[in-house]
């Protein structure tokens, strides 16, 4: 499972990278408040790539017992957080209206909670006698 979370760190890289340079072009003469919305999309998208990474490699470890669906939940959160936070605010930059304007706070609520599932699946590592 950890290879389909390095695939949509990969994908939504390129695609962060893609918006980005779309844009730098696409919002040169918007309003200051369209730019200032899609700056704070393109700011948390790429922050939250590196978060898959290591949700990538917390889920290639192989957390045993109860605490195995951490790195999961964690990357669905992130994803979830990708869509509604980032997406919305993408959406609105560019057209103007949210459709559904509480998809934003609830993407934001699954960026924290994605970040706190990290966090557990962390302290749920136990040390290997080498370490």
């Amino acid at each position: 499972m950890w290879r389909y979370w390095l695939v949509l760190a990969g994908i939504g890289g390129a695609l962060a990278v893609a918006l980005g340079a779309f844009g730098a072009h696409a919002f040169a003469d918007a309003t200051p408040e369209a730019q200032r919305l899609f700056d704070t999309a393109q700011t948390y998208h790429l922050w939250h790539i590196p978060a898959l990474l290591s949700v990538a490699w917390l889920a290639e470890r192989g957390l045993a017992g109860r605490v195995r669906f951490l790195p999961h939940l964690a990357g669905a959160c992130f994803l979830l957080g990708l869509v509604l936070f980032s997406g919305s605010l993408y959406l609105k930059a560019w057209t103007g209206a949210a459709p559904v304007p509480a998809l934003v706070p609830v993407g934001g609520l699954a960026f924290l909670l994605g970040w706190l599932s990290l966090a557990a699946a962390g302290l749920s590592i136990r040390r290997r006698p080498s370490e």
